[in-house]
């Protein structure tokens, strides 16, 4: 039996994979979010959400995913690694992904021109919203980047036919702010930052009662989870990692709560074998 089981769990509530029911939105989050959907409405082109390692971008585009599917008026596509060696492979991904008839043959100007085409038939014709969300942003190099805005220039007087976001570590920001028209294209710009105590709270207890948790008792105590996040520094990815060593550590030890002694042992042994403080 696994240990969530153990704990009167139906669900690991502290994978690190990025499941968007498991999400916890943060305030920094929600606004993040609830500005991309806007954007997207008003069809404004290009989003940008910067972030920290572990802050919660991969997540927060799943979320995004999982709310565009239940849309049928949106076509999207999106690439979770973007390190494509050349402006073939990318082009190539992009028709791909976005499943246009291309010929075996095809060059480099047929590819754009098979983009053109597609976003003016699905965007104006068939009143379509074209959306491309690429995770991990930061690896795009410039020959993806200059695509990317030649993409961007094609709209109408009253919209642009292809709305991008871009979730990325920090040094997205340094990518596309020597790309003056690059840069000047960005509609909404947004970072993430690690959470504050209280929402390190709210997120550990609220993936608890995702995972199924219903007693009256904190599954951890107030203790336990000011040392998470006093060692964590607030970053989700970071905290979930020692909740899930708690747990398992809470049934070994036949306790009923996590304590801060629990953490403690867990800081301890992590300092020890040189993973302090990883992000």
């Amino acid at each position: 039996m696994t240990y969530f089981k153990t704990l009167g769990l139906h669900k690991e509530p502290f994978s690190t994979s990025p499941d968007p029911d498991f999400f916890y939105l943060s305030k920094e989050h929600e606004a993040a979010l609830t500005n991309i959907i806007i954007e997207l409405r008003l069809k404004r082109g290009l989003s940008v959400i910067l972030g920290d390692v572990g802050t919660g971008k991969t997540t927060l585009s799943r979320k995004l995913i999982q709310a565009l599917t239940t849309r049928d008026d949106i076509i999207f596509s999106v690439i979770f690694d973007p390190s494509f060696e050349n402006e073939y492979l990318f082009l190539t991904s992009l028709v791909k992904n976005f499943e246009i008839a291309i010929a075996p043959t095809a060059t480099i100007l047929d590819l754009r021109q098979s983009l053109e085409r597609f976003l003016f038939q699905k965007g104006v014709t068939e009143n379509k919203t074209i959306v491309l969300i690429i995770d991990e942003a930061q690896k795009l190099n410039a020959a993806s980047l200059e695509n990317l805005r030649s993409l961007l220039n094609y709209e109408t007087n009253e919209f642009k036919l292809l709305q991008l976001i871009l979730l990325g570590q920090l040094e997205l920001h340094a990518l596309v702010i020597d790309m003056a028209n690059f840069f000047d294209r960005i509609s909404f710009k947004y970072t993430l930052n690690p959470l504050g105590l209280a929402e390190t709270k709210e997120m550990i207890n609220f993936r608890v009662r995702q995972g199924g948790y219903n007693a009256m008792m904190q599954l951890f105590s107030d203790e336990a989870i000011a040392e998470i996040h006093d060692y964590a520094k607030g970053y989700p990815r970071r905290v979930m990692m020692i909740c899930h060593k708690a747990l398992k550590n809470l049934i070994l030890q036949n306790k009923v709560v996590v304590d801060r002694q629990i953490i403690k042992e867990i800081i301890s042994d992590e300092m020890k074998h040189g993973w302090a403080r990883t992000k």
